[in-house]
C-alpha cells in the first residue's frame, strides 16, 4: 500500500512540481488549494502525512492543523511555509506541527524529512497487541488472532476493533464512533453498532467491551 500524503499548497505550479516529484517516488498524493478544501479532505480521507503551506485562501495552515489536533487526529504534518521568522517557526511547532521547512527548498530534502517522520510512526508502531492471554490483534496484517488462529471479521467490525485499541480505556461516544468507523457518505446507525460490537463481544469476551447507558462504550485494555 502506497503511503498517503495530503498536499496544501495555493501555488499551482509548486503543487504540480511536490506532486510530479513524490509520485515518481511511489507516493500517493491529494491536492488542496485552500484551508476549507484540506479541513474536508482530512474530514473524508485517510492519510499518512500532511504537507501544509501556511498562507493560504481560507483557513491558513496554522488554524488548519490546530482544529484538526483538537479534533484528535494525530497525523504528522510537515509546514511548508515562505515565514522564516522565530514567532512563525514557534506557532507552527505549537500548532501541532513534526517538522518546518522554508521555502525554497529542495525536493530532496522534503522527502527526506517525510521518509523521516513516516519510519518513525512505523517504528512506534507494535507488531501485535496483546488483548487477552489467547488474544491478539496484528497491527501489520490488520488480523485479530485467538489460540494462533485467525478470526474473520468483516470491515466494519475490523475498523471498530482497530478505533477500540487505538483509544483503549477511554470513554467513547456514539458520535465519535461513527465518526471514526463510519466513511461520510454512509448513514450511521445505532442498531448496526450493537450488532458489531455484540459480534466482537463474543470473540474478545463481554467484559472487553463496557456499555455505558446514553453515553458511549469503553474497551477495557486489562
Amino acid at each position: 500500500m502506497k503511503t498517503k500524503l495530503l498536499l496544501l499548497e495555493d501555488d499551482l505550479t509548486l503543487s504540480e512540481t511536490v506532486i510530479d516529484y513524490f509520485e515518481e517516488q511511489g507516493f500517493e498524493i491529494i491536492a488542496a488549494y485552500d484551508g476549507d478544501e484540506a479541513n474536508e479532505l482530512i474530514y473524508e480521507q485517510s492519510f499518512d502525512l500532511f504537507l501544509l503551506d501556511v498562507n493560504v485562501p481560507s483557513m491558513n495552515g496554522f488554524e488548519l492543523l490546530k482544529q484538526v489536533r483538537n479534533e484528535g487526529n494525530k497525523t504528522p504534518a510537515i509546514f511548508i511555509t515562505s515565514l522564516n521568522s522565530m514567532d512563525s517557526l514557534e506557532e507552527g511547532f505549537e500548532s501541532g506541527c513534526d517538522d518546518y521547512i522554508r521555502k525554497p527548498f529542495e525536493l530532496k530534502e522534503l522527502l527526506l524529512r517525510v521518509q523521516t517522520i513516516i519510519k518513525r510512526e512505523y517504528s512506534q508502531k507494535q507488531e501485535f497487541v496483546q488483548i487477552s492471554d489467547e488474544i491478539k490483534f496484528s497491527t501489520q496484517n490488520n488480523e485479530l488472532i485467538k489460540n494462533n488462529e485467525t478470526v474473520p471479521l468483516n470491515l466494519k467490525e475490523l475498523k471498530l476493533l482497530k478505533f477500540f485499541l487505538q483509544n483503549s480505556d477511554e470513554l467513547l461516544s456514539h458520535e465519535r464512533i461513527f465518526e471514526n468507523v463510519w466513511d461520510y457518505d454512509e448513514e450511521p446507525s445505532d442498531n448496526s453498532l450493537r450488532t458489531y460490537i455484540k459480534n466482537l463481544r463474543k470473540i474478545l469476551g463481554k467484559d472487553k467491551i463496557v456499555s455505558l447507558k446514553k453515553l458511549g462504550y469503553r474497551f477495557n485494555s486489562k
